[in-house]
C-alpha cells in the first residue's frame, strides 16, 4: 500500500488543493478522485464533456488538471490547447494526461499540446503520486510562443518519454550558457510571432509581450545596454494599446538586429 510522507504532502498541498478531472469513464474518475482526496485535495470536480470542463476551469481555477486523452465529448489534446491559449487564471496549471493508448505518437501529441505529464492506464497510486510530485515540486520553464504554449518540452518528465533533451543534464552547464540559450529562444519566438501574427493575433501579441519582459530582465542581469534599450522600445510600443503587425515590425526588428544570423535561420 502506497503512503506519502507528511512533509511531501504538505509541500504539494497548494497544487492539489483544487483538482479538475476530465474523464468519460465514471469508475476511473472516481478512483482518481479518491486518490487525490487522500493526497490532500479539498475540492475535486469530475466532468466528461470538454466544454463543461472549460466552464469548471473558469469557475474553480484548479491548481491541477487531469484529462483522459479521448472520449465521446472529450479530446484531451484539444482541451490542453484550449486551456493554454485561453485567458483563464489556470491556463498555466499543470495538466496530466491519462490513457491506456500509450503509443509513441500519443505521447508526442500530448507533449506538443502543452501537458506536463503523461500517465498510462491502469496506474498505481505510486505512479500517480510520482507525476503529481513532479508537477508540484519540479517547476519547468514556461514557453509562450505562437505554435506552442506550455511547459518547456525539453524537460518533459514522463517516464513514457524517451526523446532527446529531456532531463536536467540537458540544461546549459553555466550561467553564461543559460543566458545565451534564453536570449536565443526569445529571439526565435519574436521572429516567429511577427511572421505568424495574422494567424493568431492574440497569442502572437501575448508571446511578444512575454519575450519583451524576458529580454529586458536578461539585459539588466547581464548589463547588456543595447538589448535593454531595444527591449524597452518594444515594451513601450506594447503599452500604447492593441498591437498590430505593422506596428510591431520596427521594435521587433531592432531586437532581432542583435541576434546572430544562425538564430534567425533556426526561427524559420
Amino acid at each position: 500500500m502506497f503512503a506519502a510522507d507528511a512533509k511531501t504532502l504538505s509541500r504539494i498541498e497548494p497544487v492539489v488543493r483544487r483538482v479538475l478531472i476530465a474523464d468519460p469513464n465514471m469508475a476511473s474518475a472516481r478512483l482518481l478522485l479518491d486518490i487525490m482526496k487522500s493526497l490532500g485535495a479539498r475540492e475535486v470536480v469530475t466532468e466528461s464533456d470538454e466544454n463543461r470542463v472549460m466552464d469548471h476551469a473558469r469557475e474553480m481555477e484548479p491548481g491541477l488538471i487531469f484529462t483522459e486523452r479521448s472520449g465521446a465529448r472529450l479530446d484531451g489534446e484539444q482541451l490542453a490547447r484550449r486551456i493554454r491559449r485561453s485567458n483563464l487564471a489556470c491556463r498555466r496549471a499543470p495538466i496530466i494526461m491519462m490513457t491506456a493508448d500509450a503509443t509513441a505518437s500519443s505521447i508526442k501529441g500530448a507533449r506538443d499540446s502543452g501537458i506536463h505529464e503523461f500517465l498510462r492506464k491502469p496506474f498505481t497510486s505510486a505512479d500517480l503520486f510520482k507525476r503529481v510530485e513532479n508537477v508540484a515540486l519540479k517547476p519547468r520553464d514556461w514557453i509562450e510562443a505562437v505554435g506552442y504554449v506550455g511547459p518547456d518540452r525539453r524537460r518533459f518528465n514522463s517516464g513514457e518519454y524517451a526523446g532527446p533533451q529531456k532531463r536536467t543534464a540537458d540544461k546549459p552547464a553555466t550561467a553564461a550558457q543559460a543566458a545565451v540559450a534564453v536570449k536565443d529562444q526569445a529571439f526565435r519566438i519574436l521572429a516567429a510571432s511577427l511572421a505568424q501574427f495574422d494567424n493568431d493575433p492574440m497569442q502572437a501579441a501575448r508571446a511578444v509581450k512575454q519575450q519583451a519582459e524576458t529580454l529586458k530582465a536578461l539585459a539588466m542581469k547581464t548589463s547588456d545596454a543595447r538589448l535593454a534599450v531595444a527591449a524597452a522600445g518594444l515594451e513601450g510600443y506594447l503599452a500604447q494599446g492593441a498591437p498590430t503587425k505593422a506596428g510591431l515590425a520596427a521594435p521587433i526588428s531592432a531586437i532581432l538586429a542583435l541576434a546572430p544570423p544562425e538564430t534567425l535561420a533556426r526561427a524559420g
